[in-house]
């Protein structure tokens, strides 16, 4: 009998250590969970609510390298990614896109920034009556659209489009209007190009993954730091951080 008692205990035992195991691994799980809502919590959105409050837009407005600096400092913007869109080609590629345009997507958080504001930065940020191109820049790959994602995106479109028809009467607003369908993001050399001009950055930011580059906030923001596109107090603001660094002798620039 006290060989059983025994046989039981250690069973005890052996089931105790499988629960503390399983239940540590867990926690290093729920450790790891604030690392995946970063972004979000730096910019004062609760967990629980960003899902519900993040959208995105695409719009096309010439080359894509300097088209994503445009929006990535806006408040409210979290994240940008280049593209392809707006063709039918499937998987598309930098040197065989076939219809498509250069685009970029626009991650935001609608409390933040509206879709109306985004189309007024898209309208200031480019000649909208050049045909087919953008300054030097001319083709079929860099003409103006606005992606559009259900009817109320298309009509503050159409709205919009109207409006800067009237400032133009003496020429054709050649911006399309079009569904949303299929967005190929760009490979990897064509994201955040502007940062990646500008090699000391990438070093203050600790030298990220090119995945974690590409959705990064901070290098979003920073991406239009270096394309000197941020509003004047901002860049300033950037400015005085990076030179704080630098004094300090600090090389990881995580926030601003």
């Amino acid at each position: 009998m006290a060989i059983i008692c025994s046989n039981i205990s250690l069973s005890r035992v052996l089931t105790m250590l499988v629960l503390m195991t399983i239940l540590a691994a867990e926690k290093r799980v729920c450790i790891r969970i604030p690392d995946q809502i970063t972004e979000t919590t730096k910019l004062g959105i609760h967990p629980t609510t960003a899902a519900l409050s993040l959208k995105s837009a695409i719009f096309a407005l010439g080359s894509f390298w300097r088209t994503e600096a445009v929006f990535g400092c806006l408040n409210g913007v979290l994240q940008t990614t280049v593209g392809y869109a707006g063709g039918s080609k499937t998987n598309p590629e930098y040197r065989s896109l076939g219809d498509h345009a250069e685009s970029v997507q626009v991650v935001y958080d609608d409390r933040l920034i509206s879709y109306k504001q985004l189309l007024e930065v898209f309208w200031s940020s480019h000649d909208y009556r050049q045909v087919f191109g953008q300054g030097p820049d001319v083709g079929n790959q860099y003409r103006s659209i606005i992606f559009t994602n259900g009817t109320e995106e298309f009509r503050l479109a159409s709205v919009s489009k109207e409006r800067e028809q009237t400032k133009s009467r003496s020429s054709i607003v050649t911006t399309q209007i079009q569904p949303l369908g299929p967005f190929y993001p760009a490979e990897p050399e064509h994201q955040k190009f502007e940062l990646k001009r500008r090699p000391f950055l990438l070093q203050l930011m600790g030298n990220l993954p090119e995945e974690e580059l590409e959705r990064s906030h901070l290098a979003a923001k920073l991406n239009s730091y270096a394309a000197e596109l941020c509003p004047p107090n901002i860049q300033k603001k950037i400015d005085v951080k990076i030179n704080d660094i630098i004094k300090k002798g600090w090389p990881i620039l995580s926030n601003l």
